[in-house]
């Protein structure tokens, strides 16, 4: 009876460790659909959230080598170590996860019901960010390109209009004069010819 205890504890373990690699495969690829352009939104909004994530990997790996070893000193170590270790990387995955942003504006195409340009503003520390976005889409197809971003350390956002269904117009305040971008979007899937980027 022991040894079944013992392989089911096994099996359980084994099914722990790939729900940890499931997760982790999931943060990556919500990191990989946020960062390039063109990703899939929903898989960006669901999966992208670096601390969430950290903390189930580490419940589950702590779990999972809880239930695969069995002295209880070395038990009492893999929880701490697990404890600990969970900790530091959900500190970590704050400190340098997605920097996000509240967004603040979402304005439709003109005669493009499924095409939104959106501007969401955030901070590098102290410094404000703009990252300009046009959404291609609808639903679970959603995908989101990267028109523009603004640091505002040495600049500012003034304004993200559209300037036609296929073009975006931004207005951006070097300090000493106003720069105005016009980005081209292709008509047939919103894809930017060109990235404003005055980071």
């Amino acid at each position: 009876m022991a040894e079944m205890t013992d392989r089911r504890r096994r099996a359980a373990a084994v099914v722990l460790f790939g729900v940890a690699g499931l997760l982790i495969l999931g943060a990556w690829t919500g990191r990989r659909e946020r960062r390039r352009s063109g990703g899939l939104l929903v898989a960006a909004q669901l999966l992208d959230h670096p601390m969430v994530f950290a903390v189930a990997v580490g419940a589950t790996l702590t779990a999972a080598l809880l239930l695969a070893v069995r002295g209880a000193i070395l038990r009492s170590l893999i929880l701490v170590a697990g404890v600990f270790g969970t900790l530091v990387v959900t500190l970590a995955a704050g400190l340098f996860g997605s920097p996000g942003g509240q967004e603040t504006l979402r304005a439709g195409a003109p005669d493009r019901p499924d095409r939104h340009l959106v501007v969401e503003e955030g901070a590098a520390m102290i410094d404000p960010l703009w990252w300009v976005y046009v959404d291609e889409g609808s639903g679970l197809t959603t995908r989101r390109w990267h028109v523009g971003l603004v640091n505002g350390d040495h600049y500012a956002l003034r304004a993200a209009e559209w300037d036609g269904p296929d073009r975006v117009r931004l207005t951006v305040d070097t300090g000493e004069r106003d720069e105005v971008h016009v980005v081209e979007l292709s008509p047939s899937d919103g894809r930017p010819q060109r990235m404003v980027d005055r980071g």
